[in-house]
């Protein structure tokens, strides 16, 4: 029976002669669980801003229904009513929407720059790993055909 051969050290020597280097990955790591910490802070900020304002249009909107729904002496009134409930509605309705934009526009710009700054970050990080690896293989190489 044929006796399967033991990678292991084949692995380990392959594996040794390009090295990783932890730090660089940590440091990735730290990089990128920080830019999602600030990333998940400026959406649970707009989310939690979103929330009050539907909130207050929600409470607006039924105290203006009570309003409406109120018995009127004349039929007149109640047209008048439904008018000023309309008309109210429109108005409030435009203010919240452009309330909604001015949080969005928040979250685009706030988002753009974390963006930007986790970018140059990533791009320093990568430079720097990638000239100390280039620097460990050509040491490698050089150890590898000295040793021959």
């Amino acid at each position: 029976m044929a006796k399967t051969q033991d990678f292991t050290t084949v692995m380990k020597d392959v594996m040794g002669a390009f090295p990783v280097d932890a730090a660089a990955l940590e440091d990735a790591f730290k990089t990128s669980a920080t830019l999602n910490e600030k990333l998940s802070g400026v959406a649970l900020e707009a989310a939690s801003k979103s929330a009050e304002i539907s909130n207050k249009w929600t409470k607006d909107t039924l105290a203006k229904l009570a309003e409406v729904s109120k018995a009127k002496a004349e039929p007149a009134d109640y047209a008048k009513a439904a008018t000023d409930f309309a008309s109210a509605s429109a108005e409030v309705a435009a203010e919240n929407m452009a309330a909604f934009a001015e949080i969005a526009k928040k979250v685009q710009i706030e988002t753009v720059e974390l963006l930007m700054a986790a970018g140059k970050n990533f791009g320093e990080d990568a430079a720097a790993a990638m000239k100390k690896a280039t620097n460990e293989v050509t040491a490698a190489a050089k150890k590898a055909s000295a040793a021959k």
